[in-house]
């Protein structure tokens, strides 16, 4: 059975106390996380030796994930990734949020829900003890219009799964687009530059972006591009090659195209690390998922442990709705309404293999 305990994590700038929940299960693995900014602190999963080790980076109090820098391990929102211009128009009115990534809006502006203390509620069920965070984002929250109300609810499992069910509604039209800004490190936290893991992405196109990382509207084929993820390759084999859309982001900060149905729970990305044995799916009900290869993480701060995060230390899997979809009518939409219910699941899926899957 997962059992939940807490404990103090700090206090915020605002004298806000923080609480760290670790959600262990029967064999010892667990996940922590804080109630400051919904953020997944800790993930402890063993690898082929049955050895436990964090594969997530993050720091080792709020005060440290106060910084922002990185959104290491974040519950994002109200809307995810780039909004360009910081301005949309919906219903036939516009709206001019805050522009705190250059000339565009990212993650929620310049406090988004990474930055909040939500309520936290440990779930009793038959199996298992959750965890389900909540919050409500008032009507004119970061000049977003309307009241936000969101849950996102933990799970860990007996068989090192971590699964996030994300639910909001509204009282005005809205955008809502949510999502975890893990990044993944399957040789642990600490262990330095990740390139030599594998990765496959579930997806036969992704996004095109411009040099500001704000997608153009088009869809381009994987096909005979350093983008092909459709078969195993290491996250490093191609990540410097001349190739226009990597200069763009310096390296991989793009939407892939995750095929079968949005609203389907499918697979949309699978990762390996040769060295520990760990192995990851990840699987959603959203149409997109950005992988961001932390390009410009700079090595000046310390996270847990006083480790020096580096450039490429760690990897996102951030399933979402596309960057910038208001602008792009043609995809699936980021607008939700009174009378519906955002709804999106994702899961972690951890184990461990002695080799590289076959194709």
């Amino acid at each position: 059975m997962t059992k939940i305990t807490s404990a103090p994590f700090g206090v915020t700038r605002q004298g806000e106390k923080v609480t760290l929940y670790t959600l262990t299960n029967n064999t010892g693995a667990c996940v922590r996380i804080c109630d400051y900014g919904g953020t997944v602190v800790s993930i402890l999963v063993p690898d082929r030796e049955g050895q436990l080790g964090d594969v997530v980076l993050g720091y080792d109090d709020v005060a440290g994930y106060e910084s922002r820098k990185y959104f290491f391990g974040a519950t994002v929102g109200r809307c995810a990734n780039r909004i360009a211009k910081g301005s949309f128009t919906l219903d036939g009115q516009s709206y001019q949020l805050d522009c705190n990534d250059g000339e565009n809006h990212l993650h929620g502006g310049l406090k988004g829900f990474d930055s909040v203390v939500w309520q936290a509620e440990i779930v009793k069920g038959e199996q298992e003890e959750s965890l389900l965070l909540s919050h409500k984002s008032p009507d004119g929250d970061q000049f977003y219009p309307g009241t936000l109300e969101v849950t996102v609810h933990f799970q860990f499992s007996q068989n090192n799964q971590l699964s996030i069910h994300y639910q909001a509604s509204c009282d005005r039209p809205t955008l809502c687009n949510l999502t975890n800004h893990s990044y993944f490190n399957l040789s642990g936290h600490n262990a330095g530059v990740m390139l030599g893991q594998y990765l496959k992405l579930y997806a036969d196109f992704f996004t095109e972006v411009d040099n500001h990382a704000i997608p153009t509207g088009t869809l381009l084929p994987v096909d005979h591009t350093p983008m092909d993820f459709r078969s195993f390759h290491r996250i490093g084999e191609r990540i410097n090659d001349s190739f226009q859309q990597l200069e763009n982001c310096s390296g991989y900060d793009h939407n892939w195209v995750i095929q079968g149905a949005c609203g389907t729970l499918r697979p949309c990305a699978e990762a390996y690390d040769p060295i520990s044995g760990r192995y990851l799916t990840c699987s959603t009900t959203m149409p997109g998922v950005q992988l961001y290869c932390g390009n410009f993480i700079d090595g000046t701060q310390r996270g847990k442990n006083q480790t020096l995060y580096g450039r490429r230390s760690g990897f996102c899997l951030e399933t979402q709705y596309f960057p910038d979809a208001i602008h792009h009518p043609q995809w699936e939409q980021p607008i939700l309404r009174p009378g519906q219910t955002y709804d999106h699941t994702t899961v972690y899926q951890f184990g461990c293999r002695d080799t590289l899957p076959q194709e």
